[in-house]
């Protein structure tokens, strides 16, 4: 069985056990948090689409850790100026373990 869910202003296609990274959550480590924005339920050879949600389906999650991605180099240059900036980057995800998908 497998759902897709929005967060973060992303998609995910999420599978039970499935670990992923998300934009951060407001959400303490062993916490649990429930999705209702499920965008579609699949398996078994049946698909479910909603429009734009699928009605009463809903993930749920458990909250591993609060981390950050690594870093990226934003890199500036103006030819011929001897001009130039470097700045990193981290974005803040918090990592989570799907527990289960009920499709009602």
């Amino acid at each position: 069985m497998f759902a897709v869910i929005r967060t973060g202003g992303k998609q995910y296609r999420v599978t039970p056990n499935a670990v992923l990274k998300v934009e951060k959550l407001e959400a303490e480590p062993g916490s649990t948090i429930t999705f209702t924005d499920v965008l579609a339920v699949g398996g078994e050879g049946s698909l479910t689409l909603g429009a734009p949600n699928v009605a009463g389906a809903t993930v749920t999650a458990t909250v591993i850790a609060q981390d950050r991605l690594d870093t990226v180099i934003i890199f500036k240059k103006r030819r011929r100026q001897n001009s130039r900036r470097r700045n990193g980057h981290r974005q803040h995800v918090t990592v989570l373990r799907v527990a289960e998908i009920n499709a009602a």
